[in-house]
């Protein structure tokens, strides 16, 4: 298998919230439907269950209409710290790692995308390395409106 950071898009960024704050952010699927996704994107949630071997199912619904149905599970939760599930279909297959990291009463938000080759890196990297600056700046606006 070749190594990860040929398999790996990586996303940071420090958030002014308590890690706490932003861990509730994710886990809440109240708070969850509203920044998830690029700009323009709602959601409509049909299963959400946080906990290893809890299924994630998901419909995206974009700004020109276009609906996108995700499936995914969840391999590992540990509260504040840390949430990995596995993105299982419909089209990208990889594996999120979400790190939850206190600075000083601000949180280090890292997501950890691996997916299964570097050619599906190569060939989403530009889309999703936006997406998730998009998804970031949409939960800053949630944990800015909540606080």
């Amino acid at each position: 298998m070749p190594p990860s950071i040929d398999r790996e898009i990586v996303s940071a960024r420090v958030l002014d919230a308590p890690r706490q704050v932003v861990y509730r952010a994710f886990t809440d699927p109240s708070l969850l439907a509203r920044w998830w996704g690029p700009a323009g994107f709602t959601n409509t949630f049909h299963e959400f269950d946080p906990r290893p071997g809890g299924a994630w199912r998901v419909v995206m619904h974009g700004p020109d209409g276009t609906d996108y149905r995700n499936e995914s599970q969840f391999v590992d939760v540990v509260a504040p710290e840390r949430i990995a599930f596995d993105h299982l279909r419909p089209m990208h297959r990889f594996r999120m790692t979400m790190t939850f990291d206190d600075e000083a009463g601000r949180t280090r938000l890292t997501w950890r995308m691996l997916f299964e080759s570097p050619e599906e890196v190569d060939r989403v990297r530009g889309v999703i390395t936006r997406a998730n600056e998009e998804n970031f700046d949409r939960l800053e606006a949630v944990l800015e409106s909540a606080g």
